[in-house]
C-alpha cells in the first residue's frame, strides 16, 4: 500500500504490527496483522515526549484515515500527544480474517492490540460510529489506563419506542444487505455523500482505497449485520454492557456532534448524556455524520485535553466571575405571598383578545392555585428535576401557568419562539431534545411531523381523534382540573442556586440560534437586577410587548398583560393595541422593542381618547433588542409624556447589562457634539452598568480581532465588550466550544459586541465584532456611520458593510429608503451623494451606496440587520452580479 499518496497523511505514520489474538472466533495461537497510523515514531525522532496517547477507533465504513487531523495536531510541539489510529480487523488495510467478528470480539481485539503495543496510560479513547462503542468497551476494561473519552456521532443504546434509523433498516434488509454493503460499494458511497460540504475527490478516493473489490468489503457487511436490533441479537448483551457501564465512568468526556446525521441523530446524543451527564458537548450546526470531515475537530480536542486532562481540571469556560449566591428567592417566590395577602383577589395575569378587549385573566390566588394544580398533574406525568419541557404557547395565562409549574418541579424549561422561523425553530428544539412539549395545536402538529419531542401535552382539551393524530397524552386544562384532594397542592422543590432552570434561545440574528443555559440563581438575579435598576415593585402593572418580560412579570409581583399582537413579529404592535392593553390594567410600565415602537408611532392616529389617556398614565418605558434612535424616543415621549424612557442594553446571555434614559442620551449626545469629552460619539450610548454588573473591554488589534488581554476601562479605547454579573448565563447548551470562545479573561463573558467608554464612564456600542470592516490602514466599526446616514429624512434603516479581502476592504452603505425602493441595486446619484456626505461627517468614507426595498432583519426583534448577509450580497452586486433580493 502507498499511504503517502493519501492527502493529509505522513508516510512515517503508517505501520503494521502482528498481534496474537485471544478472540474466541480465532484458533489458539492465531496472529493477526493490523495496520495503524501512529505518530509515535515521529515524536521520538523529533525528541518530543508525549503527554499521553489518543487511541482512535473508526467506524463503518471508514478507516484510520478519518483521524489524520488528530495525528497532525498531536505531532505539534505545542501539544505533543501520541495518536494511534487503528484499522479494525477486516477493515481499512488490516488483515481480512475470514471470520465474523462481533462487538465483543472487536472490543477484545482492541485489547489485544494495545497489549501488543505495550500502550501505557494516560490513554484517551476517541471513537466514531460503531468504533465509538468498541472504544468505550476498551475504556471500561482498562480503567487503570484511562484518562478520558472523546466521541463523535455514535450510539450505545436504541432509545425505547424509537425505530432504527431508516438508513440502517434499509442496509439490514435481506434484499439489500449483501448487495448494498459487500457486492457493491453503495454503502461506502452513501456514507461519503453525508459529508457537508462534499468530500474533495482525492479525500473520497482515500476513503475508498481499502475497500476496492467485494473481497475486501466483507467486514463492511458484517459490521452492519452486527447491529443489535433487539434483545435476541447475539451482540445485544455486549452493547448493553457498554451502555450500562458508562454510568460508572467518571473520567472527563467530550462529545463532538454533527446534528445533520440521518443515522446517529440527537436522540442518541441525549441518551449518551443521560449516561455521561458530566460530558462536555459541542453540536456543530450544519455538520453531519462525518463530523471529523465537516469541521475542524482537532483544535477543540487538543484545547479540551489541555483543560480537562493534561491540567487535570476545568477548562477556562467560566462565564462570569460574579455568581448568584445560595441565599436567593426562587423566581416564583412572590406568587404564594401575593396569593395569601391583601392582593389575593387582584389581577395578576391578563390576556387580550385580537379585537383589543380583555379575553381572560387570573387573580394572584387563582394563579397560585392553577400553578400548583398543573405542577401536581405534570409530576404525575413523570415531570421532575432535570426533565426538559419545551413551551410552545403564546404569552398569556396558559404560558405563565405552565412556566411557573415547570420551574416549581425543577424541570428545565426550553423556550424557543416561533420568531426563529420553522427551520430555525426546528433546529433549536431538536438540539435541546426536550422530554416533553407543551404546545398549542399548531406547535403540536409541527412536533408530530418534525419529531420535536416524544411526549406531547396540549394546552386545551382535544377531541379523541385529534389527540391520536397529534400524539397528545393530556392537556394543561385536564391537569388544572386536578382537585387539591387528589394531589393538587404544589409539590415541594427547593432549588440550589446552581440548579438548572431554563434554556432560552437567542434570536438567531448572528447565526444559528444558541440555547443559553440559566440556573435558578441566575434567573432570580435577573429578576432582582431588573427590579433594582428600574425601581419596579409589586403592584406595578406591566404591558409586555416582548415575551420574556411577560414571563418575568409575576416574578416581579407585577400585573402583566401582552397586547393583541403577533409576539413573533414585534412590528405588528399598533398604538391602539398598546393603549388597549395599558387601559386594561391601568399600566404603569411598558416594555416594547424598537420595531414595535416604530409602528406604535406610525399608527398613533388610531388612538381613542381613552387609549391616549391610558398611555399618559404610564411612568416607565423600557425598549431593548436593538439601538433606539433619539428621534423615535422623542416621538414616543409625546405619546407617553409622564414616562421615563429607558433603553437598556443586553442580550439573551445577560439581560440587562447597562441602562440609559432619554435625558441621559441627550446629555451624552451634547457632550459628543461639543467635542469636549474624550471617547464620546461614534456609536450608540447605552449608559452605565446596571445594579450588580461590571463591564470592561478587550482592545481591538490592528486586524480587527480582540486577542485575549487584560480587561481595560480607559476612555476612548475601542474593544470587545465584556460583562460580569450574577445574572450572566451559565453556559451555552451543548455548545462547549462556543462557551470557550465566549469566556473572557478572569471569568468575564465576551459579548461579541464592540464599543468604548467615554470620559464620564458611559458605554458606547459601535457594532458587532463580526461586522468590523478592515479598510486599508483602519479598522471601521459600523454603527456610528449608520446612525449618521439614518439621520437623513429619506433613509429608514442603514447598514455599513465591508466588501473585498480583509485588510483592504472598501466600505459600502446599504440603505432602506422612505418610501421604499421598488427593487434592490445601486442608489441614484443624488441619494448616493447624500449618504456619502452623512457618513463622511461620522469619519467614514463610503465607496458605494446600494438600496434595498427592505433590510434583512431578524424575526424576533424586526430590527437587527443581517450585515454578514448584506456584505455577501453587496460584494456580488458590485462585482457585476444581478441584484435580486439580499
Amino acid at each position: 500500500m502507498v499511504i503517502a499518496a493519501w492527502p493529509g497523511v505522513n508516510a512515517e505514520w503508517s505501520r503494521e504490527i502482528d498481534v496474537p489474538s485471544t478472540s474466541s472466533v480465532d484458533a489458539p495461537g492465531t496472529v493477526r496483522r493490523w495496520h495503524l497510523l501512529d505518530n509515535g515514531a515521529e515524536l521520538s525522532r523529533r525528541g518530543l515526549a508525549p503527554l499521553g496517547t489518543l487511541l482512535c477507533v473508526h467506524g463503518n465504513p471508514t478507516w484510520s484515515y478519518l483521524w489524520r487531523s488528530l495525528l497532525a495536531a498531536g505531532s505539534d510541539p505545542e501539544h505533543p500527544w501520541r495518536v494511534v489510529a487503528v484499522d479494525q480487523l477486516d477493515m481499512g488495510f488490516s488483515e481480512r480474517t475470514g471470520t465474523f467478528r462481533r462487538l465483543a470480539d472487536r472490543i477484545n481485539d482492541l485489547g489485544d492490540l494495545t497489549e501488543a503495543l505495550s500502550l501505557a496510560g494516560p490513554v484517551v479513547t476517541v471513537g466514531h460510529d460503531w468504533g465509538g462503542v468498541a472504544s468505550l468497551g476498551w475504556a471500561l476494561a482498562h480503567s487503570d489506563q484511562l484518562a478520558g473519552v472523546v466521541l463523535t456521532n455514535t450510539a450505545v443504546h436504541q432509545p425505547a419506542g424509537s425505530p432504527l434509523p431508516p438508513a440502517l433498516r434499509l442496509a439490514l434488509h435481506p434484499a439489500v444487505h449483501r448487495w448494498g454493503t459487500t457486492t457493491s460499494d453503495a454503502f461506502l458511497r452513501v456514507t461519503h455523500s453525508l459529508a457537508r460540504p462534499p468530500l474533495p475527490a482525492d479525500v473520497r478516493s482515500a476513503f475508498m482505497a481499502p475497500y476496492r473489490g467485494a473481497a475486501r468489503r466483507a467486514g463492511v457487511g458484517n459490521f452492519v449485520a452486527d447491529i443489535p436490533v433487539d434483545g435476541s441479537h447475539p451482540s445485544f448483551a455486549a452493547l448493553n454492557g457498554v451502555a450500562e457501564g458508562l454510568r460508572r465512568l467518571n473520567v472527563p468526556a467530550l462529545m463532538l456532534w454533527g446534528p445533520r446525521d440521518p443515522i446517529f441523530s440527537d436522540r442518541y446524543l441525549k441518551d449518551l448524556l443521560a449516561r455521561l451527564p458530566h460530558a462536555d458537548v459541542h453540536r456543530y450546526e450544519g455538520a453531519g455524520h462525518l463530523v471529523a470531515e465537516d469541521r475542524d475537530i482537532a483544535t477543540p480536542v487538543f484545547d479540551w485535553l489541555a483543560g480537562r486532562v493534561t491540567q487535570g481540571g476545568d477548562s477556562p469556560a467560566d462565564n462570569g466571575s460574579m455568581r448568584a449566591g445560595d441565599g436567593f428567592t426562587p423566581l416564583w417566590g412572590l406568587l404564594g405571598e401575593l396569593a395569601a395577602g391583601p392582593s389575593a383577589g387582584a389581577g395578576a395575569v391578563v390576556e387580550m383578545a385580537p379585537d383589543g378587549t380583555e379575553a381572560r385573566s387570573l387573580t394572584w390566588r387563582q394563579l397560585e392555585e392553577n400553578v400548583g394544580r398543573v405542577a401536581a398533574g405534570l409530576q404525575g406525568e413523570g415531570v421532575g428535576p432535570g426533565t426538559r419541557v419545551s413551551l410552545m404557547v403564546p404569552p398569556g395565562v396558559d404560558l405563565t401557568v405552565a412556566l411557573y409549574a415547570c420551574l416549581r418541579l425543577g424541570a428545565v424549561v426550553v423556550v424557543a419562539d416561533a420568531g426563529l422561523g420553522t427551520r430555525g425553530l426546528s433546529r433549536a428544539v431538536k438540539g435541546a431534545t426536550p422530554d416533553v412539549l407543551i404546545g398549542i395545536d399548531k406547535a403540536l402538529a409541527a412536533a408530530r411531523v418534525l419529531g420535536w419531542a416524544a411526549r406531547r401535552i396540549s394546552v386545551r382539551d382535544l377531541p379523541a381523534v385529534q389527540r391520536r393524530v397529534l400524539g397528545v397524552e393530556t392537556s394543561l386544562a385536564a391537569l388544572a382540573r386536578t382537585s387539591p384532594g387528589q394531589g393538587g397542592a404544589a409539590p415541594a422543590f427547593s432549588p440550589a442556586a446552581d440548579s438548572p432552570a431554563a434554556v432560552l434561545f437567542t434570536s438567531g440574528s448572528t447565526g444559528p440560534a444558541k440555547g443559553v443555559q440559566y440556573t435558578h440563581g441566575q434567573l432570580a438575579a435577573m429578576r432582582d437586577t431588573v427590579a433594582g435598576t428600574f425601581g419596579i415593585e409589586p403592584g406595578d402593572k406591566l404591558v409586555a410587548g416582548f415575551a420574556p418580560f411577560a414571563l418575568l412579570g409575576p416574578a416581579l409581583g407585577t400585573v402583566s398583560v401582552t397586547p393583541a399582537m403577533d409576539v413573533t413579529a414585534p412590528r405588528t404592535l399598533t398604538a391602539h393595541a398598546l393603549a388597549a392593553a395599558a387601559a386594561a390594567i391601568d399600566a404603569t410600565v411598558v416594555f416594547a422593542s424598537p420595531a414595535a415602537l416604530r409602528n406604535v408611532v406610525a399608527t398613533q392616529a388610531g388612538l381613542t381618547q381613552e387609549g391616549a389617556a391610558a398611555l399618559k398614565r404610564v411612568h416607565l418605558l423600557l425598549s431593548a433588542g436593538a439601538p433606539v434612535p433619539e428621534p423615535l424616543l422623542d416621538e414616543v415621549q409625546r405619546l407617553l409624556p409622564a414616562a421615563s424612557l429607558h433603553t437598556p442594553y443586553g442580550m439573551t446571555e445577560a439581560l440587562p447589562v447597562t441602562d440609559i434614559s432619554l435625558e441621559q442620551i441627550k446629555a451624552a449626545a451634547a457632550a459628543a457634539g461639543s467635542g469636549t469629552m474624550t471617547g464620546a460619539g461614534n456609536g450608540v450610548c447605552v449608559g452605565r452598568p446596571v445594579q450588580g454588573a461590571r463591564i470592561a473591554l478587550i482592545p481591538l488589534a490592528a486586524d480587527g480581532t480582540a486577542p485575549a488581554t487584560e480587561p481595560v476601562t480607559e476612555a476612548g479605547v475601542t474593544g470587545e465588550i465584556l460583562v460580569s454579573a450574577p445574572h450572566v448565563k451559565g453556559g451555552y447548551d451543548r455548545l462547549w466550544l462556543t462557551d470557550q470562545l465566549s469566556a473572557g479573561p478572569a471569568g468575564w463573558h465576551r459579548t461579541g459586541d464592540v464599543g468604548h467608554f467615554d470620559a464620564d464612564g458611559r458605554l458606547w456600542v459601535e457594532g458587532r465584532l463580526a461586522h468590523i470592516i478592515t479598510a486599508p490602514g483602519a479598522v471601521v466599526t459600523p454603527v456610528g456611520a449608520e446612525q449618521a446616514i439614518e439621520s437623513l429624512d429619506c433613509v429608514s434603516m442603514a447598514a455599513v458593510v465591508g466588501v473585498g479581502p480583509a485588510g483592504t476592504q472598501a466600505i459600502a452603505a446599504v440603505v432602506e429608503t422612505m418610501p421604499p425602493a421598488r427593487k434592490a441595486g445601486p442608489a441614484a446619484a443624488g441619494l448616493a451623494a447624500q449618504v456619502r456626505r452623512a457618513a463622511r461627517a461620522a469619519g467614514v468614507s463610503v465607496a458605494a451606496v446600494l438600496v434595498v426595498p427592505a433590510q434583512p432583519t431578524d424575526i424576533r426583534h424586526n430590527a437587527k440587520i443581517d450585515r454578514s448577509r448584506l456584505a455577501r450580497w453587496a460584494s456580488s452586486v458590485l462585482a457585476g452580479g444581478r441584484p435580486g433580493k439580499p
